[in-house]
């Protein structure tokens, strides 16, 4: 069945493929969780986060969202290091959001 081709989409929550894939990157670099560390934190498989990282699948709004919520819960960190990075990764990614 699928949507219609001219169907309006909600960007406000969903980030571009290799947008996925950079944060993922960027916040493992940032905080020095492993892809599985990652996982767990957020629910999924390893093979997930995986997948996510390299384009394979997109991930679901709630996984957008509870990404949002880790690293909201990261920016209240002690580390000004931290807050810093994290900083950068909410204006990166989720600047358009309203």
């Amino acid at each position: 069945m699928g949507f219609p081709k001219n169907a309006a989409v909600n960007t406000k929550s969903v980030l571009e493929q290799p947008e996925v894939g950079k944060l993922i990157d960027e916040l493992g670099q940032l905080t020095n969780l492993t892809q599985g560390q990652l996982a767990e934190i957020l629910g999924v498989a390893y093979a997930t986060i995986n997948r996510w990282e390299n384009g394979h699948i997109q991930p679901s709004p709630l996984a957008i969202k509870q990404f949002r919520a880790l690293i909201d819960q990261l920016s209240e960190s002690s580390s000004q290091t931290l807050r810093a990075g994290i900083q950068r990764l909410l204006t990166q990614h989720f600047s358009h959001e309203g």
